[in-house]
């Protein structure tokens, strides 16, 4: 049972997670699942995982919904890459309950780092303001959103930083576009991968309940900000160098706890 603090503390982070989600539509389960072991104390590296999957998928359809009033949500591509990853999202899942935590959170931060990296790159990307889904790019708009559903669900985490350079490689759409349309994505995601982990008992649904109610004071925060700063690289380059500062602190933890 956790305290009250541990409560505060978790409405703090679904802030921060609604904020990134609203901000850049990713970053919510690559900050909610070390914000939820190293932060709040959850003592179960899955439960951890499974409470997160859950927080960020209501969190991402909150932005979901202040990204559709500024039109900036493609949902026939939103659509397509979600109901692929879906099927991705539920094999990763089932797959990733079966491995050790601390070695799951260990690999999570390998990952981050490679994300990290791939953002920094990809910061001073353009776009095509008209791009869509269609059938020339309809099989890597799938290809891509299956491989990202399967990182997402083994790991336990909403994908959209999968999901926003996935779009933009496979359809070439704008920045602010991949943002909006990536949530569409990662609540479908969320939403399967939270239900797999709570059919086997790993999601606190109080907890959860806690960190939603942050998230969604967060996410129209970020939200309104993601439109003044669309265009620019600036914010990528700043969430990238947090990615890095996360990834080390969990390198760190798990692997002393292997």
């Amino acid at each position: 049972m956790l305290d009250t603090l541990q409560y505060v503390l978790a409405a703090l982070s679904g802030a921060v997670v609604g904020f990134s989600l609203g901000l850049v539509g990713g970053g919510g389960s690559i900050l909610a699942v070390p914000l939820m072991v190293y932060l709040v104390g959850v003592p179960s590296a899955h439960m951890a995982i499974g409470t997160s999957a859950l927080a960020v998928a209501a969190n991402a359809a909150t932005g979901l919904a202040s990204h559709a009033r500024a039109h900036t949500v493609k949902w026939r591509c939103g659509g397509m890459y979600a109901a692929a990853g879906v099927v991705g999202a539920l094999a990763g899942s089932t797959l990733g309950k079966a491995f050790d935590g601390q070695k799951l959170l260990f690999l999570f931060a390998l990952v981050m780092v490679v994300v990290g990296i791939i953002m920094l790159r990809g910061r001073k990307a353009g776009g095509v303001p008209g791009a869509e889904c269609n059938r020339e790019n309809a099989p890597k708009v799938l290809g891509f959103g299956l491989g990202t559903g399967l990182f997402s669900g083994f790991f336990g985490i909403g994908g959209g930083f999968l999901i926003v350079p996935g779009l933009v490689a496979s359809t070439r759409m704008p920045m602010i576009n991949a943002v909006g349309t990536s949530l569409v994505a990662v609540t479908a995601f969320g939403l399967t991968t939270a239900l797999n982990y709570a059919f086997s008992g790993y999601v606190d649904w109080p907890l959860a309940g806690i960190f939603i109610a942050g998230g969604i004071v967060g996410g129209f925060g970020g939200t309104t900000l993601a439109k003044r700063l669309s265009g620019t690289g600036t914010l990528t380059t700043v969430f990238a160098v947090l990615i890095f500062v996360v990834a080390g602190y969990m390198l760190w933890r798990s692997w002393g706890a292997m």
